[in-house]
């Protein structure tokens, strides 16, 4: 595994850092294709969004300057960028004097099945419910603890993914992945002001989708219109839009609309 930190290959990691006392920072999971960063602009807002709201002083050309010299020595692979508030004393204040620190992974690509894209994934019900906190939803903090228990809930390898409901039991996105259903010809994904991550596959589908046409809604979708839906599919930046086939007794086709935004994926980012 290739592992750098503040820039330089390192295997070392301060015990003092707030992002393993305190989940204190932020992270990015990169796609690295032919030593590009692919989606790097959007990666790198909602980092900078990130950072402004929990007042964490990143060096944003550092950090770019750092990204496009790491993707060039992995070359093909996942990059995971983690940026903590840095190192700190006992206690939850952030200290004044607060030194950023910015680490970056580089993993083999994940194998994932093809016929994940092509035939469609059954989704699993998660018990787990996402709380809602404002202040971080949409937000990919260090605190994943909501996600790592509701991954627990199901061993089956048949399953790609699970559904993620708030405490209302609203529908807000998968495990891993941001969730689009498709109803009358609309694309429709939950707002994400409670809780849920903004992610930046979901970001770029929601440019593209009125350029090619198709109308857009983002608002809450309670559990009852989820199964009503004429098209299910979940997104995410290193598999690109995988088609859902089942939940929980329903089943959707890979519709029309979810064929042809697969199709500008593959024409536009080489998906």
């Amino acid at each position: 595994m290739l592992r750098w930190v503040d820039g330089r290959p390192s295997e070392a990691l301060s015990s003092l850092d707030r992002g393993l006392a305190y989940g204190d920072g932020l992270f990015e999971t990169i796609a690295v294709r032919n030593a590009r960063p692919r989606l790097l602009e959007h990666h790198l807002a909602r980092l900078a969004d990130g950072c402004r709201r929990l007042s964490i002083p990143l060096d944003q050309a550092l950090l770019r300057a750092e990204l496009l010299a790491f993707a060039d020595e992995l070359g093909e692979g996942v990059a995971k960028l983690i940026v903590t508030r840095g190192d700190g004393a006992r206690g939850y204040a952030p200290p004044a004097d607060a030194a950023p620190r910015r680490l970056l992974f580089g993993n083999p690509w994940p194998s994932y099945a093809q016929a994940n894209t092509f035939e469609g994934v059954e989704l699993f019900p998660c018990r787990t419910r996402l709380a809602e906190q404002p202040l971080l939803a949409g937000l990919k903090h260090l605190n994943r603890l909501e996600q790592v228990i509701a991954r627990g809930e199901w061993q089956d390898p048949r399953i790609a993914e699970g559904l993620m409901r708030d405490l209302s039991g609203r529908v807000v996105e998968g495990v891993f992945s941001n969730l689009f259903l498709v109803r009358d010809g609309r694309l429709i994904t939950a707002e994400l002001s409670r809780c849920g991550v903004a992610g930046v596959m979901r970001a770029w589908l929601l440019e593209q989708a009125p350029a090619q046409g198709i109308a857009v809604e983002i608002r809450d979708i309670d559990y009852a219109e989820l199964l009503q839906a004429d098209e299910v599919f979940l997104c995410n930046s290193l598999y690109g839009i995988w088609p859902v086939r089942h939940l929980d007794g329903h089943g959707w086709p890979a519709g029309a609309l979810t064929r042809k935004l697969q199709g500008i994926l593959r024409t536009l980012l080489d998906f």
